[in-house]
């Protein structure tokens, strides 16, 4: 079947197009001449209210399966994925077992396969992400491809642990995905530190255990050199240290969840369990740097931190409720929320060119979308088995329409 996409905006190294028509050809978008004759195509799409881009790209996706298969499974993953616009997503190794050899590789891929979705794995640095012993990093390279290592919700606190990943990963030019927080300073911490948080007399995560996390990882990065990814910054210092570190030099790049720069201490005073996130939403000032930082690039890619929960741990009081939002189909959503302030080019950047500067060149890929579309985010459009996200049972404006993914062109209902 030739599909005509008519009037169509496409994100061009930072800029969109002027409205053209496309085609499809080998997996491509293909600009088609404006005098093209149009009964030589069998569907022709108004696209004159949309935008595109590359294939969508996501650095931090949860997933249940294996073991807890009742949060997220790789098909409901993969079809989230798909409703969001994200053509590639990687995935953390907090699984049961956890990603950290090459049985848990075999096993995910060979479920992973048949979706047009590309799913990139996280292995494993210390066996069960418990910090302590160190996995077969380099087994898991060469027998099963793994680029990408780290501990995914769990700091990796252990300073030689920390040292000993550096060291091992340079031989194959390894990533460690750093989500770094001291967890000592975070403990029994629910929300930021601060005055919201005495006036409702939470114990608070302060900004200082995400800083001397930071600090003291790059002062070990300065020492063994290496690749590192920070993962889901929140404070303000927190990315000062990311910029000056990339003016000396370092090979560092950062992310941050695009839901950071939408909810702040303040939305807790309800107790909204399905507001409890790790790194915690913090206050005003640590928003405006964290905007600063992904206007003049310090920070590289906007992350869902999709992290899907069943409803017994948010069902609960406050502080005995589990960390975690899901965020894959509400980030369009978001996005529109901040493209006023922030701008579509920059905030789509963050989610093609930039991710893929970390990554590596991505397979073709594009995501179509309506900005402007409205549609309901409750049972029947949720493609996640998980549903813990304050906008759940509410109208969302912006729409995915179609993804041209691994050659399948996909059409998006929302």
């Amino acid at each position: 079947m030739s599909v005509l996409f008519q009037h169509l905006k496409l994100l061009h190294q930072g800029k969109f197009s002027k409205s053209q028509s496309y085609t499809l050809s080998k997996g491509e978008l293909v600009p088609v001449d404006a005098a093209v004759d149009l009964s030589t195509f069998s569907q022709v799409i108004d696209c004159s209210k949309w935008l595109g881009s590359k294939g969508w790209i996501d650095l931090r996706c949860g997933l249940g399966e294996p073991g807890q298969e009742y949060r997220e499974t790789v098909a409901s993953l993969c079809a989230s994925l798909a409703q969001s616009g994200f053509s590639k997503a990687v995935i953390l190794p907090n699984t049961d077992p956890v990603i950290q050899s090459k049985t848990e590789v075999t096993f995910l891929m060979s479920k992973a396969e048949k979706f047009a979705q590309e799913l990139v794995l996280t292995g494993a640095v210390t066996k069960n992400t418990s910090g302590e012993d160190l996995t077969e990093m380099l087994d898991m390279h060469f027998q099963s491809g793994i680029q990408i290592f780290g501990d995914g919700t769990k700091p990796l606190s252990h300073t030689d642990r920390y040292l000993k990943v550096l060291q091992y990963l340079q031989k194959i030019d390894g990533l460690l995905f750093d989500h770094a927080y001291d967890p000592l300073l975070a403990i029994f911490g629910q929300m930021h530190e601060g005055e919201v948080s005495t006036k409702l007399g939470m114990r608070g995560i302060p900004n200082l255990a995400e800083e001397v996390a930071i600090q003291r990882n790059l002062e070990l990065i300065r020492y063994t050199g290496g690749r590192v990814h920070f993962q889901t910054l929140s404070t303000a210092k927190g990315v000062d240290l990311i910029r000056k570190a990339k003016a000396e030099g370092l090979r560092v790049t950062a992310d941050i969840s695009v839901y950071q720069l939408i909810f702040s201490d303040q939305d807790l005073t309800t107790f909204d369990t399905r507001l409890k996130v790790k790194p915690p939403f913090r206050g005003k000032e640590d928003r405006e740097a964290l905007v600063e930082g992904l206007k003049d690039g310090t920070i590289d890619a906007l992350v869902s931190n999709h992290q899907p929960q069943e409803v017994d741990a948010k069902f609960c009081e406050f502080d005995l409720a589990s960390f975690g939002m899901t965020g894959l189909q509400t980030f369009l959503p978001a996005m529109g929320i901040l493209a006023e302030e922030l701008g579509w080019e920059l905030l789509l950047e963050k989610i093609t060119s930039g991710p893929e500067k970390i990554l590596g060149k991505s397979k073709p890929s594009w995501t179509l979308f309506d900005p402007h579309g409205l549609w309901v985010y409750d049972e029947r459009s949720n493609a996640s088995l998980s549903s813990n996200h304050p906008w759940f049972g509410k109208q969302l404006k912006g729409k995915v329409t179609y993804c041209l993914q691994n050659g399948q062109l996909l059409q998006v209902n929302g």
